[in-house]
């Protein structure tokens, strides 16, 4: 599962997202009055214009990225898992719906279902969601299938190799400075939700789960301190977990820091945040106000070490 996407770049479509998504309570934490007065009556209207208009920048011929590429990536775990396994791909909200995904699963009668939400850091806004709306499902549709849910995957070793060697395609060390960019959430949930490690070794919550990644991927690439910051994108106000990657982007160009590599670890799937806010409009920015190079790391989407790597965090999964 993912988060999802508008069917269409239109501001019907987006607007029709927008109202699934926000009002979510694990989304927008705030009682359920304030949350749709808030939402109905003031974020949706308001942003719908200004949305559409970047989903238009990020929509290709195929369509959504994140969801052709979702598309890509089931067919090519089908392969890798082989016949013994059925793969679906679904989303949080919009289509492919996990509501079909799960009525498909019911009437073929599987034995066993792996839920594989596809954030490596867990939050309420996205891995919880997915799940707690995954497995209401179930109970409603009567799913007797054995449930095993992977989690939150950062500290997994495959991920860690796997994002680090995607990261050695961009020579990192011909870099000044290396950021990595995660995506931002309120303050007040951050705590709220702190679920137990890979190994259940330890509890942590979004914001040290996110710097936590960065250091297992930095170690993996020998990267040391000093070259490297974390910092969080796509925030809705100063609430929001700090420090925020432009203002950090700004701060290491004033330092001298002119070729940055923005890697962004909370999305295995490019998307609009990673092809459009940070590939798109903080290039722009940085060398709009003096910088040479801002590289953005793709995100793992198909690539078939990605693809081995899912596969053998599923199997494990399905051992305990």
């Amino acid at each position: 599962m993912n988060v999802g996407s508008p069917d269409a770049p239109s501001c019907r479509e987006v607007r029709r997202f927008l109202t699934l998504f926000l009002n979510d309570k694990r989304v927008i934490d705030l009682p359920w009055l304030f949350r749709k007065i808030l939402v109905n009556g003031i974020i949706v209207p308001f942003r719908i214009k200004k949305s559409a208009t970047l989903y238009k920048r990020l929509w290709t011929e195929k369509g959504s990225p994140l969801i052709y590429l979702s598309g890509e990536l089931k067919e090519k775990l089908q392969l890798k898992m082989g016949s013994g396994y059925k793969v679906f791909v679904a989303m949080r909200y919009g289509e492919p719906g996990y509501k079909t995904a799960l009525a498909e699963i019911k009437n073929k009668g599987f034995e066993k279902l792996v839920l594989m939400p596809l954030f490596p850091q867990h939050a309420l806004a996205t891995t919880e969601t997915a799940l707690v709306a995954a497995k209401r499902e179930i109970k409603k549709q009567g799913i007797k299938a054995s449930v095993f849910e992977v989690g939150q995957f950062y500290q997994h070793r495959e991920f860690i190799k796997t994002f680090a060697w995607q990261v050695k395609k961009y020579k990192p060390e011909h870099f000044d400075y290396l950021l990595f960019s995660f995506h931002g959430i309120p303050i007040r949930q951050d705590q709220k939700s702190q679920p137990w490690d890979w190994r259940g070794d330890k509890k942590y919550s979004y914001r040290e789960a996110c710097f936590q990644t960065a250091r297992l991927i930095a170690n993996e690439l020998g990267i040391a301190e000093n070259r490297y910051s974390v910092s969080f994108q796509s925030r809705l106000s100063k609430n929001w977990l700090a420090p925020f990657s432009d203002e950090m982007l700004l701060q290491k160009l004033k330092e001298g820091k002119k070729e940055i590599l923005v890697m962004a670890p909370s999305f295995v799937t490019d998307c609009l945040e990673t092809i459009v806010e940070i590939e798109q409009d903080y290039r722009e920015m940085f060398i709009k106000n003096g910088g040479k190079k801002l590289q953005l790391v793709a995100g793992l989407n198909t690539e078939n070490k990605w693809v081995s790597a899912l596969a053998e965090i599923i199997s494990e999964t399905m051992q305990f």
